[in-house]
């Protein structure tokens, strides 16, 4: 039977209502209590290493995290998680990037409902994250509502219901039916494949990063206080990489961002199939900027990256290659 670490971090699944609203406050044992036949599967012991909601969720947790995968990899088969929903994407990336030449499955889940709730989802995804990690399979993944998803590609598309969390620009690894798990063979093939290279542990993150949203009418000079005290900075686009540059005129703001240093990264609001500076004239203002294309990277994977990329180098244009290349599937271009 393999073995399989269980690393409580808190969120919903850990729950329990005392009179002031859903706290985390069920342990490990409380967990697996009600998930018993899940021992007749494999050896599954469990740390409870802070117990958080999600929305508290901050990258020194994604290195602690990451730093107890790394410090028991060689003792496990595979990894669980579980986690509150509202943040998991973001750690789900951030591993991916800080956990280098994984060899193993590391899962993660939560739930909508806390594990104490009459018809909750907790135990299932607890069990099929479980499942998953027993696989012969390498990388970060989130298990939900019967879907196994490529961690990078994750993000949560609905606040109440079950099926919260959707797979991206990419297909789903697997489903999870009657205990039993159908892969997308495609995406078996990639993931089967082993790196014979010693795991990674990388834990600088720059956290000097910002998203920005662009609406009409937004004001150009909250780009010169970009300038003065970030990094990094994410621009959520119109459309297809659509940034105005007549009257409020942001592509100016973003050469001048370029020009000091600032790593720019264009992505769009849109949830599906990416960016693309060639089709239209405000795209192809933009694209003479050194700026770094998301392609189809969803934001919360683009933050990770970002902040990994940044930790990594200071240099613009490493920085720009080390985000523009694809990492476990995390672009598809």
């Amino acid at each position: 039977m393999k073995k399989i670490l269980l690393i409580a971090t808190g969120g919903t699944i850990a729950c329990s209502d005392e009179g002031n609203g859903l706290t985390p406050r069920y342990n490990i044992d409380d967990l697996l209590e009600r998930v018993p036949g899940i021992k007749d599967l494999c050896h599954i012991t469990g740390k409870h290493i802070f117990n958080i909601d999600s929305s508290n969720m901050n990258p020194k947790f994604w290195i602690h995290i990451a730093k107890t995968i790394y410090d028991n990899y060689k003792d496990y088969d595979g990894f669980v998680i579980t986690h509150g929903t509202d943040t998991m994407a973001y750690t789900s990336s951030a591993l991916t990037y800080m956990l280098q030449n994984i060899n193993k499955p590391v899962v993660i889940t939560g739930a909508q409902f806390s594990i104490e709730e009459f018809g909750t989802d907790a135990r299932q995804n607890l069990v099929d994250a479980i499942r998953f990690s027993l696989e012969d399979v390498s990388g970060v993944f989130v298990a939900f509502d019967g879907k196994i998803i490529n961690g990078t590609r994750a993000m949560k598309v609905k606040t109440k219901s079950l099926d919260a969390f959707k797979s991206v620009n990419y297909p789903y690894v697997a489903n999870v039916k009657y205990g039993k798990i159908y892969y997308n063979e495609d995406i078996h093939q990639k993931i089967k494949l082993k790196s014979d290279k010693e795991l990674i542990f990388e834990s600088s993150l720059c956290t000097d990063v910002l998203v920005i949203k662009l609406f009409p009418g937004i004001d150009p000079k909250i780009f010169d206080f970009i300038k003065k005290e970030y990094k990094g900075v994410i621009i959520e686009s119109f459309g297809i990489g659509g940034i105005p540059f007549e009257n409020f005129d942001i592509t100016s703001k973003v050469k001048e961002l370029t020009d000091a240093g600032v790593a720019v990264v264009v992505t769009t609001q849109c949830l599906e199939e990416g960016v693309d500076l060639n089709i239209y004239e405000v795209g192809k203002e933009l694209a003479k900027t050194k700026i770094i294309y998301a392609n189809d990277m969803n934001t919360e994977a683009i933050v990770a990256k970002l902040m990994w990329a940044l930790g990594k180098s200071e240099n613009i244009d490493e920085v720009k290659k080390l985000i523009e290349t694809p990492v476990m599937g995390d672009c598809c271009y």
